[in-house]
């Protein structure tokens, strides 16, 4: 759970009281477990939610906005092979918090864009420009590193 804590935080200490507050609300709440769908999922979405509330109260200091300018533009070259998971999750975190969250739901939970739009409290368009702006962003960390890697430093 870990991991899913890293992926909506800006740090590792942010993560770990995600966590510590996700296993508050756990134990508070096991007994109303009612064993229709497995343990896992159910701590997982109690995870994702606390995430999402202590994302929330940043939020309202910087706003998710319609990014209607950001073009998502399909390149061939763009590929997560050679990266290890450390450098991804960097590179999520990297992301600015309407773009993390949109992405983490949407890519990675499997959320679609009404959905997301619904548990956040925005429009669709909102959640749909704030995906691509994070894959945009996403785009230049890694074409970035691969530059880097191939002895191109810029």
């Amino acid at each position: 759970m870990m991991v899913v804590c890293l992926r909506y935080s800006k740090s590792d200490q942010e993560a770990e009281d995600i966590l510590q507050e996700s296993f508050i609300k756990i134990f508070d709440k096991i007994k109303d477990f009612k064993g229709e769908s497995r343990l896992i999922y159910w701590i997982k979405r109690i995870v994702i939610n606390t995430a999402l509330n202590h994302g929330r109260r940043k939020l309202y200091m910087f706003p998710m906005v319609d990014v209607t300018l950001v073009e998502d533009v399909v390149r061939s070259d763009f590929s997560l092979a050679g990266f290890h998971f450390k450098e991804l999750l960097k590179m999520i975190q990297q992301l600015p918090s309407g773009c993390q969250v949109v992405f983490n739901l949407y890519a990675i939970e499997g959320y679609n864009h009404n959905e997301i739009a619904e548990m956040l409290g925005i429009s669709v368009g909102t959640s749909k420009s704030q995906y691509s702006r994070a894959r945009m962003l996403l785009r230049e960390m890694i074409g970035k590193e691969e530059k880097v890697s191939y002895g191109q430093a810029e």
